[in-house]
């Protein structure tokens, strides 16, 4: 298999193109929308945000695995895919997900998978030689519970995660830190970004020990069908968070593919901050249930605020579209037709 090589000098040349363009380098990545993008990750919301997304502008070449095609956690199919396939873009959005609770009873088995796609996917895309430019999707658990609010992206190993968020948190840490020694070492263009608390379309829809929205929207509406008189919610509903709709971040992504090279990641939210109890009773409006919201404050909610500041994917020229309250009600109706057999009318 081919791969970058370092110079004597101690720099690198960055890898060609599959298709042996020297002069390809020039070529931005809107303006290559002919080239092989891989997005790891398929049936993830946010790969298949990017893939929409993709497909509107005019990318032709856009490729796509299921876990069933090809396991990211095998080392030897990921490198055997890269050495067939020779992708010119990469955008690894593949991880294992869920919320805090997902992942805190299941440590090992989160930290190990994620940490595993990572190293996988970030490794062949080096060795390969076709690979041009690498995106990696991390997450704002990266950062410690105590860092300053909005979080900048210095706030990186200033502390430990948060607990619980750990699991996830570390190989998205590690996923950052590879980016920049791929760099550092190979002259990979390997860039990273920091999306914070996504919500959005998703098939199959999360389950209830999944994020907040989702879990909201589906606990709402079962209550709503079957004439409950109260949702139970953990925690006080005080927690301060900030919700990024996906086709926003995808955008995102796009922006960085095209105009960002920097070795730090990149923070991208939305910059509307709300409360979980304000967050539950806009579900519940939307969703249109008439009940009482019962706050078991016995409950953990994760750490009291989590806002980043998003000011350099700004400069960049990205700003969010999707207001919260209209993207729950687009993901209420996505959940009405896919997971309710299209039964609106009990909206």
């Amino acid at each position: 298999m081919p791969s970058q090589q370092r110079s004597s000098s101690g720099s690198t040349a960055k890898a060609g193109d599959a298709d042996g363009d020297g002069d390809a380098a020039a070529v931005s990545f809107l303006g290559d929308k002919s080239a092989k993008v891989f997005i790891a990750g398929h049936h993830i919301m946010v790969s298949s945000a990017v893939h929409r997304k993709l497909d509107a502008l005019g990318f032709t070449n856009v490729v796509v695995r299921t876990r069933a095609e090809l396991d990211l956690a095998c080392q030897a199919a990921v490198e055997a895919f890269f050495a067939a396939e020779l992708p010119r873009y990469v955008i690894l959005a593949a991880a294992k997900v869920g919320g805090v609770h997902a992942s805190s009873a299941a440590p090992a088995e989160y930290l190990t998978e994620n940490l595993r796609i990572t190293v996988n996917v970030v490794d062949a895309a080096r060795r390969c030689g076709s690979v041009r430019k690498l995106l990696l999707l991390a997450s704002s658990t990266i950062y410690p519970a105590d860092a300053p609010q909005p979080t900048p992206e210095s706030a990186l190993l200033s502390g430990p995660p948060a607990p619980g968020s750990e699991w996830y948190a570390i190989p998205k840490i590690a996923g950052i830190k590879m980016c920049q020694a791929v760099r550092a070492e190979y002259g990979m263009d390997a860039i990273a970004a920091a999306p914070n608390n996504l919500y959005g379309p998703r098939h199959p829809f999360p389950p209830e020990q999944s994020h907040v929205i989702p879990a909201l929207i589906r606990r709402f509406h079962r209550a709503k069908l079957a004439g409950a008189g109260e949702v139970a919610v953990w925690g006080s509903g005080a927690a301060a968070r900030e919700f990024t709709h996906v086709d926003d971040v995808a955008e995102a992504l796009v922006v960085l593919m095209e105009r960002y090279s920097g070795e730090e990641h990149v923070n991208v939210g939305s910059g509307e901050e709300v409360t979980v109890r304000e967050l539950a009773e806009a579900v519940r409006g939307v969703v249109g249930y008439e009940g009482v919201v019962a706050w078991d404050a016995a409950r953990p909610e994760g750490v009291a605020r989590r806002v980043v500041d998003s000011g350099r994917m700004r400069k960049l020229g990205w700003e969010p579209r999707v207001a919260l309250r209209d993207g729950i009600q687009d993901l209420y109706r996505f959940y009405l037709r896919h997971e309710c057999g299209g039964q609106a009318h009990h909206a």
